[in-house]
């Protein structure tokens, strides 16, 4: 067996970060291209499709090189064709960092963020779901390695038909911008936020249960709350912009507030000015969100039985997505007598999670990958 080189040179695909919702997805690749960049013994580049050439948040110097084809082109010819090859020179390990999978012509890293379209596919199209599970038959047929970054989602990729032994859970990291609080309060009034409050943030697609994140509010206010709700994000898909707008139209005016997309500096201080962070998530592969408020001291409430349990420890407060009432009590506690408790074991738990470490940890697995393919 031939030795492996001193410096793996490996190729990510990096086109996440230009969809128009890079979400978890994209903050993993940007961190994880940070956090590999920085090491002695790996060589990263990128790899996406035709289009823009600014960095979106990659290290300055890192190459990026580009398909001749755009977007929709290049993701359906790898996935139903297997062509054409990474774009770039030849890598020692390529590492394809969502489902859109280049070809295999060199030892083969996949990451697999979660499998929501087999538990509830009725949350996606029926397009998506056939591109996904096109994907997941790539991955079960041509990967050495897969990541995941939860338990649950590896034991989901086992059930799905993918070898336990070729399957890594590597965690994400949580590092977050300090925010002091001029800077908080500052983000408080500049957004008219006059009261202590509840934040969710993400894109509004039925998975992210804020339907009944919303009722669990309304129940809340019904109690005499002094605390406010705020939604930070993108425009989602499916039923669930239109089912929040039909509920908070039953809140009485000025008690939740519209944020839209904010900026990843602005979301931090959106973290930091919170008194809770809920998200009662009926599925995520890890729930990135959850450690991103940790790391500001901000108790979190989310679904039991989840990724977001297995990594929250003990600065969350866990609760049934399905029950509103729940949500709420959950939230009561986080706010009140529970908060403090809670905010000195969020900071201990998020500390835990660096994108350092997991760098570290795909280092490792492309060496795998390497030893697996040869």
């Amino acid at each position: 067996m031939p030795p492996h080189p001193a410096r793996l040179r490996v190729t990510l695909t990096v086109e996440q970060l230009w969809q128009p919702v890079p979400g978890g997805s994209g903050t993993y690749v940007r961190e994880l291209s940070r956090g590999l960049w920085e090491r002695d013994d790996v060589v990263v580049a990128g790899a996406r499709a035709r289009g823009p050439a600014d960095d979106r948040g990659l290290p300055p110097a890192m190459p990026v090189h580009r398909s001749v084809l755009p977007r929709p082109v290049l993701y359906e010819a790898w996935s139903r064709w297997r062509r054409p090859r990474v774009p770039g020179p030849r890598p020692d390990v390529v590492h394809a960092t969502t489902w859109a999978v280049p070809p295999r012509t060199a030892p083969l890293v996949v990451t697999v963020h979660d499998l929501a379209f087999r538990r509830a596919p009725e949350h996606f199209t029926a397009r998506g779901v056939e591109f996904f599970e096109r994907g997941l038959a790539v991955v079960r047929r041509e990967a050495d390695v897969v990541v995941t970054p939860s338990e649950a989602t590896r034991q989901d990729c086992i059930e799905a038909g993918v070898d336990a032994e070729r399957v890594r859970v590597i965690p994400h990291g949580a590092e977050g911008p300090r925010v002091t609080a001029e800077q908080a309060r500052s983000f408080r009034q500049r957004h008219g936020l006059d009261r202590p409050f509840v934040l969710w943030c993400g894109a509004l697609e039925p998975r992210k249960n804020v339907t009944g994140l919303v009722d669990a509010y309304r129940d809340l206010v019904g109690q005499g709350t002094d605390l406010d709700l705020v939604l930070a994000g993108p425009p989602g898909w499916g039923d669930a912009e239109r089912e929040v707008a039909s509920r908070l139209a039953l809140l009485p005016p000025g008690r939740v507030h519209l944020l839209g997309p904010l900026s990843v500096h602005d979301l931090h201080l959106a973290y930091a000015s919170a008194r809770v962070f809920a998200f009662p998530s009926w599925w995520e592969g890890f729930g990135m969100p959850v450690l991103e408020a940790q790391s500001h001291g901000t108790p979190v409430v989310t679904s039991r039985g989840t990724s977001m349990a297995e990594v929250g420890g003990d600065g969350v407060v866990l609760v049934d997505p399905a029950d509103p009432d729940a949500i709420a009590a959950g939230i009561e506690r986080a706010a009140g007598d529970g908060h403090d408790v809670l905010s000195r074991a969020a900071v201990e738990n998020a500390a835990r999670y660096t994108w350092e470490r997991s760098a570290a940890a795909h280092a490792e697995a492309y060496r795998d990958a390497l030893e697996a393919a040869a």
